[in-house]
């Protein structure tokens, strides 16, 4: 390389300024001192690589804002340093615009250097790219932060190259949106059922029930919103819901004693959402629960998932009379009328956003029941939402969770501690009986029998099946 060259021939000059001054024929240093010019060697060459790897995100930065003094200049000095990590910082500088010139000129460089041949398709490139072992230039992160920093300011706490990483930085993509651009319903307003009279029986909501207090949080208002933050029960949650992936979970706030005040990073990951905390702007992976990005990696966190359940507005109703559902009055003007946000993502099965992989053995948007259990490890399951409606008691064992899912009329899913217990058959309303003839009563919590061991409610919540697969490569599905 430059760096390693432009070394030696510093050292050789050494070398011979030695021998000139010492008076000696041989200009050839003794062993000891070939060693140590071989350390200053190094060193040196270290520093001039790492000046001129540093340097990088300026030339590529320089071509996104029209700011490069010359243009041609900087492709050639970006060909002479070329290092495979700087795939990503072409396709993100593609992205935001760099000129016709600039563009054309990265185009051949990308092509060049890659051997494909995928031009202005960024999602052709990011596909390839994702198919490669990850070889992250040094300053990456660095050119991340900054290059990002120019929509968001807030963004440049994000990424740094001292911050741990979980995950693949160039599979973390902007989304389109400002830090909390899609804002979060923090404390949201709450109405009871006389006065929700802007919902229609079929309208979807998501219904959760914590310590007796029952909330419905319709679809087409957190389509716009994509997180709530609310007190139920008496336990503070985040409803955190990724439009894209169709994915509401469940989690509890508080971890270990800390409550993380979580919001909408403006990124993704595998097309899912990420979100960030306040204290830290460490990123977290939605589906995990945990943080992937930033000083709160490597802590052991794992927010608890609890469980919900994708119903229809008549049918929450329905069992719970007593309910509270969110309100239009929101803070915000948006079209909240059903299925309006996100209208034609949801018509067809095409993604907005590439994913490294898909998986045939359902479409892209079919409709799975997402589980994994704390004693599960590993192992994750998927079950089409489709075999569930025709098998409404099925029962299976994930890890060394055994479990029920029961999925009533209305087609909602909800899964249970079975232990020992089979159950044989469901009403698909509100009872359940087992293989001794026991009738089970269904609630949100669990099914209990008079004289038994309740069996408890466990946390699973509907999805997309693209965007489960795409998280979970390895998950069983059942269909």
């Amino acid at each position: 390389m430059l760096a390693t060259a432009t070394a030696t021939a510093t050292a050789t000059a050494t070398a011979t300024a030695f021998a000139e001054e010492s008076g000696r024929a041989d200009p050839s240093p003794e062993p000891w001192q070939q060693a140590q010019l071989d350390d200053q060697a190094s060193a040196s060459a270290r520093k001039l690589q790492d000046a001129m790897d540093e340097e990088v995100p300026d030339l590529f930065l320089g071509l996104v804002t029209g700011e490069s003094r010359d243009t041609q200049k900087d492709l050639r000095t970006l060909r002479e340093r070329w290092h495979p990590g700087m795939v990503p910082m072409v396709i993100e500088t593609l992205r935001f615009g760099s000129g016709a010139q600039a563009s054309a000129g990265l185009i051949e460089l990308l092509e060049d250097k890659t051997g494909q041949k995928f031009g202005r398709d960024l999602n052709g490139w990011y596909s390839w790219l994702w198919q490669r072992d990850e070889q992250r230039h040094p300053y990456y992160a660095s050119f991340k932060s900054r290059l990002y920093s120019y929509l968001d300011p807030l963004f440049a706490g994000y990424f740094s190259t001292d911050r741990e990483t979980r995950i693949r930085l160039d599979e973390i993509r902007w989304g389109g949106v400002r830090q909390d651009g899609i804002p979060p319903l923090r404390s949201p307003v709450m109405i009871d059922v006389e006065s929700a009279d802007y919902l229609d029986d079929d309208n979807v909501v998501f219904g959760v029930e914590i310590n007796g207090d029952a909330r419905a949080y319709p679809k087409r208002i957190l389509a716009w919103h994509e997180m709530f933050i609310d007190t139920i029960g008496g336990v503070e949650y985040a409803g955190v819901y990724c439009t894209l992936c169709g994915a509401l979970i469940m989690y509890e706030t508080e971890h270990d004693g800390v409550r993380h005040q979580l919001g909408t990073s403006g990124f993704l990951y595998r097309s899912n959402k990420v979100m960030y905390d306040r204290a830290t702007q460490s990123l977290w992976n939605t589906t995990w629960g945990q943080p992937v990005v930033g000083p709160l990696v490597g802590k052991g966190i794992e927010l608890t998932r609890s469980y919900v359940v994708t119903t229809s507005w008549g049918e929450w109703r329905r069992r719970h009379p007593d309910t509270t559902v969110l309100s239009l009055d929101t803070g915000y003007r948006r079209d909240y009328g059903e299925g309006v946000a996100y209208k034609d993502y949801f018509a067809t099965d095409r993604l907005m956003f590439t994913v490294p992989g898909k998986d045939d053995r359902l479409a892209n948007k079919a409709e799975i029941l997402a589980l994994q259990f704390p004693g599960a490890g590993d192992e994750k399951l998927a079950i089409s939402a489709d075999y569930l409606q025709q098998n409404p008691v099925y029962h299976h064992e994930l890890g060394h969770q055994k479990f029920v899912v029961l999925t009533d009329t209305s087609g909602a899913n909800r899964v249970y501690d079975s232990g020992s217990v089979t159950i044989v058959s469901y009403d698909g309303r509100d009872s359940a009986t087992d293989e001794q003839g026991r009738v089970w009563h269904l609630s949100e919590d669990a099914l209990r029998h008079e004289g038994s061991a309740d069996m408890s409610r466990l946390p699973a919540h509907r999805a997309f099946w693209f965007g489960w697969v795409a998280q979970w490569e390895n998950t069983e599905l059942v269909k």
